[in-house]
C-alpha cells in the first residue's frame, strides 16, 4: 500500500480547476483558496453524516442498556461532530484573507451556483431534525430550476427526510424512560397532586418552581404547564402558544429535564453529555451561519446572490429560524436552584447509581 494510492491522492488533488484560469478568462488567484475551502467542507461534511447515522442506528433500537458501549459512544461521535464544527467556524477566518475585490474577480463565474446547493448541508440539517415546512423560506427549498438543486440531489433530500431523524430518535428514547413509574415513588413524601399533574415529583417541582419566580417572571408558571403538560392557559395568545409548541413531547421533556437536574447520578451522565452535545451542535451550526453572514455582507453587501437568493437578507432569516434543539437549551427557563430540588426516594436512587 502506497500513501498517495490509500488516499487517493490523485482524485483529491486534480480536483480543482479553477474556471477563471480557463482559456478566454483573465486568472483570479483567490478562486484556487476559494475552492479548496469549500471542497474540505464538504469532506467534513461526509464525516459529520458518518458520525450522525452511527448516533441514529444506536437511537434506532427498541431498547437501548445504558451499561453497555452504545450510549457511550454515540456521546464520544456526537463530540467529534462538535470538534468538526468548530474546525468549519475556524475555516471561515482563512477565507476572510480574500477581500472583497478578489472575490468580485471570479464571483459571476459561479452564476447560477452557490452554497445553497451543497446536498449534504442540507442533509446534515435534515438528519439532525430541522423540518422542511420549519425552514427560513421554506418554498425556496423545493426548487430544481436555475440556482436550485439538480433533480438527482433533490430526490436525495427529500428520501432523506422522510426518514426519522436524530430529534424523533432521541425523543422516543427520551419517552422511554422509566423512572417515573409508580414502583419507583412508594416511599416519596410529597404532596398529592394538582390540577395539572397528580405525579408527587412533578406536583411537587411545580410548587418549587413557581415559589422561584420573581414578580416579573410569575407567568412563566403558565408556559411551564403548557410545555410540561400541554395545559392551556387562558392568558396565552394563539401566538404565544406556537412559540411555546415544542418538537419534543411533553413527555420527552420532563425526562430531559430530569436528567439535567439529576445528572450527578452515574446512569445519567452520559445521557445529559449527549443532551448536551445535541444543544452544542445547534450552537455551532448557528454560529457557523452567523459567520457565513457577517462573510457574506462583507463580500458582495446587499447584492443578490449568486444562487439568485436575496443573498446576506436570505442568510439571516435561516440564522434566526433554523434551530433544532431549541426546546432542549431551552429547559435552563425551567430548572430550580440545585439546593431547593426535591430529594428522591431510596428505591430510585438505587437504580440511578452503579449496582454494586
Amino acid at each position: 500500500m502506497y500513501y498517495g494510492n490509500y488516499l487517493h491522492l490523485d482524485k483529491i488533488l486534480n480536483s480543482q480547476q479553477p474556471v477563471s484560469f480557463e482559456e478566454g478568462n483573465e486568472p483570479a488567484h483567490d478562486e484556487m483558496l476559494f475552492i479548496v475551502i469549500h471542497q474540505a467542507y464538504e469532506l467534513w461534511f461526509k464525516q459529520i453524516l458518518f458520525e450522525l447515522d452511527y448516533a441514529a442506528n444506536v437511537f434506532s433500537k427498541e431498547s437501548i442498556n445504558d451499561n453497555s458501549e452504545d450510549l457511550n459512544l454515540v456521546r464520544h461521535r456526537l463530540n467529534r461532530v462538535i470538534r468538526i464544527m468548530e474546525l468549519l467556524n475556524q475555516q471561515v477566518n482563512i477565507l476572510d484573507t480574500m477581500t472583497p475585490l478578489d472575490f468580485l474577480e471570479f464571483r459571476n463565474l459561479l452564476t447560477p451556483s452557490s452554497g445553497f446547493q451543497s446536498m449534504q448541508f442540507r442533509l446534515i440539517e435534515a438528519k439532525l431534525g430541522l423540518e422542511i415546512d420549519k425552514r427560513h423560506q421554506a418554498a425556496y427549498y423545493k426548487r430544481t430550476n436555475e440556482g436550485g438543486f439538480t433533480p438527482d440531489d433533490y430526490n436525495n433530500i427529500n428520501k432523506v427526510e422522510e426518514e426519522k431523524t436524530l430529534l424523533q430518535l432521541v425523543n422516543n428514547w427520551l419517552e422511554r424512560m422509566p423512572f417515573f413509574e409508580e414502583r419507583f415513588w412508594q416511599s416519596y413524601e410529597g404532596s398529592n397532586g394538582t390540577e395539572v399533574t397528580d405525579h408527587p415529583f412533578w406536583s411537587d417541582y411545580r410548587n418549587i418552581y413557581k415559589k422561584g419566580l420573581t414578580e416579573r417572571e410569575q407567568a412563566k408558571i403558565d408556559d411551564f404547564d403548557f410545555v410540561f403538560f400541554e395545559q392551556p392557559h387562558p392568558t396565552l395568545t394563539p401566538e404565544q402558544s406556537e412559540i411555546l409548541r415544542c418538537s419534543f413531547s411533553p413527555k420527552a421533556l420532563k425526562a430531559a429535564l430530569f436528567i439535567m437536574l439529576y445528572r450527578d447520578f452515574p446512569v445519567f451522565q452520559t445521557s445529559y453529555q449527549i443532551l448536551d452535545s445535541l444543544i452544542e451542535i445547534d450552537h455551532l451550526m448557528s454560529s457557523w451561519r452567523h459567520k457565513h453572514l457577517i462573510m457574506v455582507r462583507r463580500m458582495i453587501g446587499m447584492r443578490v446572490g449568486t444562487g439568485n437568493t436575496s443573498g446576506a437578507g436570505y442568510l439571516e432569516g435561516a440564522l434566526n429560524k433554523h434551530y433544532v434543539y431549541r426546546d432542549l437549551s431551552g429547559l435552563s427557563t425551567y430548572l430550580i436552584e440545585r439546593k431547593k430540588m426535591p430529594k428522591l426516594p431510596e428505591e430510585l436512587v438505587g437504580h440511578l447509581g452503579f449496582n454494586c
